[in-house]
């Protein structure tokens, strides 16, 4: 469990939830990110649900608890008239981008948990990162609690950059309006939000770039006339993980264009700071939509570049084939005549033609190496001894 107090020029972080639950904890200006593991949400239900209650006059509906609890939630968005409830996909640790160097704490409480999860993908490793746990926020006015997955790494990825944010704006100038001010440290609970799932969607473009280089790969051994490809087990898998991350891609983007939606409906802020904070809130989740969107795009281009590598490589098997047809065919051509001389002069007979002769052998030899001879050098020119390209 990690606790942030953000202020306009500075971050620090709490150590205990007792502390913020009186009144005042948060000084005017500021707010709270609270950020826990499903297991320490499940713990520290009835404290998390107290300052909810003591800072923002409300708690959690038991339904967006059990959503934020929930494993296998896909990604969506809901709300209530006080807060705002955004479910988000990221790649899972350890597989996905993101991933925690060091080791984590809470992975021992996360035990009895690991029997739910779905069994390691074969194939490439790239293709066991197409693997996603959900991130649940809940957004309020004075405070953001996220859910995490056990591993916490895009928390704690997230929670160095804020720190290190805020330390550099403790020692400089005070930013001199609400837009230099939103480039180093969140201005909201919305903003922070974002920022988080900017990083998450982060990891989807790096990733996408692997699976590029994966199948840029087997396309080449698809294309190549001379391999024998036999991976096809693993081609197999790339489609259905390229079309699971595509399911996973559109409901973030359905998520998001709900979020967005929202925010568009909220009445007009009434001074000015109020209404930049509220076009830089839409300006950033018109962003990760954006990303988003380039994700999307990209794995439907990459399902498109598999099916068309699947379909040269029969087109390619195909005309190598017919180029072995077509050598087999001329060759018994060449050699139907050379058969028929063959055969009249191995008629029982008498009297043949140059059977008799001393060089009637000779001159039958000769005869069909000529003949043999003319007719490779008419279908050469024909091109019908032409290897095909």
């Amino acid at each position: 469990m990690r606790i942030f107090e953000i202020k306009r020029t500075e971050v620090s972080e709490h150590a205990a939830l007792a502390p913020l639950s009186v009144p005042g904890a948060c000084g005017a200006g500021g707010y709270l990110w609270i950020s826990l593991t499903r297991e320490e949400f499940r713990n520290a239900l009835p404290e998390v649900q107290q300052i909810l209650q003591t800072l923002c006059l409300t708690q959690l509906v038991d339904l967006h608890v059990a959503d934020l609890l929930n494993d296998q939630l896909p990604s969506h968005y809901d709300y209530t008239s006080l807060y705002d409830v955004l479910v988000f996909r990221r790649l899972a640790n350890g597989q996905g981008a993101g991933a925690a160097q060091g080791p984590v704490q809470s992975q021992p409480q996360a035990a009895p948990a690991s029997p739910q999860r779905p069994p390691p993908r074969s194939g490439p490793p790239v293709l066991r990162r197409v693997d996603t746990r959900p991130v649940g926020f809940a957004v309020f006015d004075r405070v953001l609690l996220s859910v995490h997955p056990e591993d916490g790494a895009v928390r704690d990825g997230f929670a160095a950059r804020l720190l290190a944010a805020g330390a550099s704006d403790g020692r400089g100038a005070p930013a001199l309006d609400a837009r230099a001010t939103s480039a180093r440290l969140p201005t909201s609970p919305s903003d922070l939000m974002l920022r988080v799932i900017n990083q998450i969607v982060d990891g989807y473009l790096d990733l996408r770039r692997e699976l590029t280089k994966q199948l840029d790969h087997w396309q080449t051994e698809l294309i190549d006339p001379r391999s024998r490809f036999t991976n096809w087990g693993a081609l197999m898998e790339a489609r259905q993980s390229l079309h699971h991350l595509d399911e996973i891609c559109e409901d973030q983007r359905a998520a998001m264009q709900d979020w967005i939606d929202s925010l568009e409906t909220l009445p007009a802020p009434k001074g000015d700071t109020e209404q930049r904070e509220r076009e830089l809130i839409l300006i950033r989740s018109r962003d990760v939509l954006e990303h988003i969107e380039r994700v999307v795009h990209h794995v439907h281009r990459l399902e498109q570049n598999a099916e068309t590598a699947v379909q040269m490589h029969f087109s390619v098997q195909g005309h190598r084939a017919n180029d072995i047809m077509r050598v087999l065919t001329v060759l018994t051509a060449v050699f139907l005549p050379l058969n028929l001389i063959a055969g009249i002069f191995g008629m029982n007979f008498e009297f043949i033609p140059l059977v008799h002769k001393a060089d009637g052998f000779w001159i039958a030899m000769t005869s069909m190496l000529v003949i043999a001879v003319l007719l490779v050098l008419i279908f050469w020119r024909k091109r019908y001894l032409a290897r095909t390209r």
